[in-house]
């Protein structure tokens, strides 16, 4: 009996730990749809300021305007910004992210360069900070769905960082969001700024739905209108300090952009690693449950005997 007890105990434990995965998947779900509505309301300035963007790129020659964001630098030091979570419970998300880092690190040290990080999230900072890596600013307990306030104070960070020439060109490694089971580590230069790279391209959006009572993500394109300004528009200040005025904020929303890309990975991954462990923890009551029915059936098969025992041993 002490040992059906054990059995019972034990199911009953994996069961209230299949309740707290299966809640912990549809928090995260909800998360995700809440990502998915600020990516979509966000997308109309991110759209407008694309617009202007493109528009002066058609007036002006970038590679001849003087504007220190644009200026390319003989490069010594590098700032590689790592955006992680500050949870765990999330499969690979952090682990990826935080190896992908080191292996640029890695690569710049290759090259001859040295480097300093720039820490997002709570799990890169104790990674790199009990590796006594060198480290230029951290940011943590960011909102799980990020606001352009939040990458606006990155933005200023580094910004300060290469205009003071303390580095000489700035990395972002974040992880692009894919499906809900897919998501891959990316680099991308945020200073010095690519001319080339201010035209509007092609864009996705992500959208989670449902099908067939399982939930799935689909992406559509989200292509930008590429109408220049008029030849005849005139401009109140100089188009170059219109520029200058709107490249940190066209940093910024690339930057607000790329959280929100790591933000619904995160809960992506979450929301994975929770479905697999309630998926686990069913298995297991599956598994404990025969073990106890054949526990019980040989407990009560034992009984039985013991009772046709006694009666024979009485009748004789």
């Amino acid at each position: 009996m002490a040992n059906l007890k054990a059995i019972r105990d034990r199911i009953k434990s994996v069961k209230n730990t299949r309740k707290i995965t299966e809640a912990m998947r549809l928090v995260a779900a909800a998360r995700v749809r809440r990502a998915q509505e600020q990516v979509m309301g966000t997308r109309p300035f991110a759209d407008a300021l694309a617009q202007v963007l493109y528009g002066l790129q058609s007036r002006l020659q970038f590679e001849d305007v003087d504007l220190p964001l644009l200026q390319s630098k003989d490069v010594e030091t590098v700032a590689i910004v790592v955006v992680s979570g500050d949870r765990g419970l999330c499969g690979g998300y952090n682990t990826n992210v935080i190896r992908r880092a080191e292996a640029r690190a890695e690569e710049l040290k290759a090259e001859g360069k040295d480097f300093t990080y720039v820490l997002i999230g709570r799990k890169a900072i104790q990674y790199f900070k009990r590796r006594n890596q060198p480290i230029s600013a951290t940011f943590s307990n960011l909102s799980q769905i990020p606001t352009a306030s939040e990458a606006g104070q990155i933005n200023d960070e580094l910004r300060a960082l290469y205009l003071s020439d303390a580095v000489q060109r700035v990395e972002l490694i974040y992880t692009k969001f894919v499906s809900l089971v897919s998501s891959k580590p990316v680099v991308q230069t945020l200073f010095p700024l690519d001319p080339q790279g201010l035209a509007p391209q092609d864009d996705e959006i992500f959208r989670l739905t449902t099908r067939g009572g399982e939930f799935e993500v689909q992406r559509e394109p989200a292509p930008v209108p590429r109408t220049e300004l008029p030849r005849d528009m005139i401009f109140e200040q100089d188009p170059v300090q219109i520029l200058d005025a709107l490249l940190p904020l066209y940093v910024t929303n690339q930057l607000l952009r790329a959280l929100q890309e790591a933000a619904a990975s995160e809960l992506a991954a979450r929301m994975t690693a929770m479905n697999n462990a309630s998926d686990n923890a069913s298995e297991l009551i599956r598994t404990l449950t025969l073990s106890y029915n054949k526990a019980r059936q040989a407990a009560i098969t034992q009984e039985i005997l013991e009772v046709v025992g006694g009666a024979e041993a009485l009748s004789s």
